[in-house]
């Protein structure tokens, strides 16, 4: 969907004026006149890959300071990676992290490459991902399309059509737009506009510097956009899950499968999370023992779907052979360490207040 030259010209002029006196200060962001590290602008986006930009600045301070080039993060075990990585959530973030750490490290010799079809082959790295690193890096004219970016240009356009249909023009409304000078600043000021004026729930029409040409703020219909598709409704799964603690206050946990949710995180062993809850949920215990059902349940919610657990609880005095090479104790010390989803942590809280 192409734009009139002058007007794309006056529009890019305008955001960019706007972007020098208003940027955000990002721990990840290059001072102006500074040479953007294309190691952590690559990090960063893989950070905020859903995740807000409060959260995931102390992590990037921290995957920096323990690994300031992209080969120490490659030298990583995976399990140090996903240690740190404890508390973003989606973890198939981090171990794409790992891999694409390790592919640049031994096939491109620690440098990224410019290219944008390499770049997107890289593990983890989709379209937008690689049009960031493309425009901020390295000062290439690639659009950079991500929800905040998605949502001005449907108000600034006053494209109806609900997403997901919506985004091939939307991102044709924006590549539209970007400058051959300055295309990093540009896509960093499109973020920093979505992120604090063209708002999700709050349009700040106002202070925006694209509201004398906004064809939604002419409408009046600016915060009813941009549309969406009526959401299914999600799903409920349910399971039981097996805590074990031994006299010392170690608890048994197990390491997850690498492929697939959670891959490659330590869990509460349990069952198979199904649509209806397990019948006979002891052939799936871990050991053989006296259990006993805790009251009350465990509810967490992924993208997907909703998980219910019931919690079982034994301690295993006898100190048992361990199942397999999956499970391993972990001392009650090293909870806060240890890679550990969201949703295992409401386990442990909940069997070991109880």
């Amino acid at each position: 969907m192409p734009h009139d030259g002058e007007v794309a010209a006056k529009l890019s002029d305008a955001l960019l004026a706007w972007y020098d006196r208003h940027r955000r200060h990002l721990p990840w962001r290059a001072a102006p006149g500074t040479r953007p590290d294309p190691y952590k602008v690559w990090l960063s986006e893989i950070m905020l890959q859903q995740t807000t930009v409060a959260a995931a600045g102390s992590y990037f301070l921290r995957f920096i300071e323990k690994w300031p080039r992209i080969v120490d993060l490659a030298a990583a075990p995976l399990d140090e990676v996903l240690k740190a990585w404890a508390g973003l959530g989606y973890y198939a973030r981090a171990r794409n992290l790992h891999k694409c750490a390790n592919v640049i490290a031994s096939r491109y010799a620690g440098e990224f490459p410019r290219d944008f079809a390499e770049l997107k082959a890289l593990p983890g790295i989709g379209d937008y991902t690689a049009g960031a690193i493309a425009a901020i890096a390295f000062g290439q004219p690639h659009p950079a399309v991500d929800g905040n970016v998605e949502r001005v240009m449907a108000r600034m356009f006053a494209v109806e059509e609900p997403l997901p249909d919506a985004k091939p023009i939307l991102k044709s409304l924006a590549a539209g737009l970007v400058p051959r000078q300055r295309p990093g600043d540009f896509a960093q000021a499109l973020m920093d506009l979505g992120a604090t004026i063209c708002a999700p729930r709050k349009a700040n029409c106002l202070i925006c510097p694209w509201s004398d040409r906004c064809k939604s703020r002419a409408l009046g219909i600016a915060e009813t956009l941009p549309r969406k598709r009526a959401k299914l409704a999600r799903p409920t799964r349910h399971g039981t899950a097996f805590l074990i603690t031994r006299n010392d206050g170690a608890v048994l946990l197990r390491r997850r499968p690498e492929r697939g949710l959670l891959g490659g995180m330590l869990e509460v062993p349990s069952t198979p999370w199904e649509a209806t809850p397990s019948p006979i949920p002891q052939n799936h215990v871990p050991l053989r023992a006296k259990w006993r059902e805790l009251p009350g349940q465990v509810e967490h919610t992924f993208t997907h779907f909703h998980l219910i657990l019931e919690v079982w609880l034994t301690e295993d005095e006898l100190g048992s052979p361990l199942p397999d090479e999956n499970y391993r104790w972990v001392p009650r010390t090293e909870f806060a360490s240890e890679a550990l989803p969201s949703v295992m942590r409401k386990v442990l809280a909940h069997a070991l207040d109880s």
